[in-house]
């Protein structure tokens, strides 16, 4: 059961720190989708919620109101959707926040980027396709939907990612696949990987990132937790690799740049 709050915010376009982005909106507080190797939950600390990471949604009902009155005096820039929820979790069905939000960013004509792994994007084709720059990530780490449903419950399966970007690419729309993170002994195989990554070049992204496993605010113990349940034979493996820390991720940006020379597409690395 996830409990939902209605709340209302000050301020709907933060300062954003990631490199070429200018801002940030993120219309909700948590995010239903509850991918157990997500390190946003540290939002559960500032918002007051007793219950767990997933099982709780604050909903910025003013957002989009807010969001106009800001674009109106703030430089233009990239704006992205989102940085620590997804803007489009199940619940924007109901509330249409992040499409509201859209429709103002599109009246001012300032920049996009949207992140998501949810098909639910497909919604706001119409939208995406008039914006004078727009790019679309789509978060997809793995080809296996039993491993997808296990780490990211309630997201959207794997094929309609894929589905969804190759819909998008199709419209003209700037599409890259977000790999990450790679996680120790769960999606870091070679055969994996390639699987993956040529699935993804084949729906046509215009360019892959990838990123390592952020370990903090407990994401280790959480993960060591799921593997002791689901796949006891590869927890010890884990806390070994998770212990060789950038040794370990140095073998994997070797592993996959090898993979990635077999492509003409553009990739970076996220660490």
């Amino acid at each position: 059961m996830v409990v939902v709050r209605e709340v209302s915010c000050k301020s709907a376009l933060s300062r954003c720190g990631i490199e070429g982005i200018d801002y940030s909106v993120n219309p909700y507080i948590g995010c239903e989708h509850g991918c157990i190797y997500c390190y946003a939950r540290y939002m559960r600390y500032y918002s007051g919620h007793r219950e767990t990471w997933g099982d709780f949604i604050d909903v910025k009902i003013n957002a989009p109101l807010v969001l106009s009155r800001e674009l109106y005096r703030k430089p233009r820039g990239r704006v992205i959707l989102s940085t620590v929820t997804d803007p489009y979790q199940p619940l924007e069905r109901r509330y249409q926040l992040t499409r509201s939000c859209l429709k103002r960013l599109l009246h001012h004509d300032f920049p996009v980027s949207v992140m998501t792994k949810s098909s639910l994007i497909l919604r706001d084709i119409d939208l995406l396709t008039r914006f004078t720059s727009c790019e679309v990530g789509m978060t997809v780490i793995t080809d296996d939907d039993g491993l997808r449903s296990f780490l990211e419950p309630k997201a959207s399966p794997i094929d309609e990612r894929l589905d969804a970007l190759r819909r998008l690419a199709d419209r003209g729309i700037v599409t890259y696949a977000f790999v990450g993170p790679i996680i120790p002994s769960l999606n870091d195989g070679e055969e994996d990987l390639r699987r993956l990554i040529r699935r993804l070049i084949d729906v046509g992204v215009d360019y892959l990132m990838f990123d390592r496993l952020n370990t903090r605010y407990g994401v280790v113990d959480r993960l060591s937790g799921f593997l002791k349940r689901r796949f006891p034979h590869l927890l010890k493996e884990f806390m070994k690799k998770i212990k060789l820390g950038d040794y370990y991720y140095r073998k994997i940006k070797y592993r996959v740049s090898k993979i990635m020379a077999e492509y003409d597409v553009p990739y970076e690395f996220c660490f």
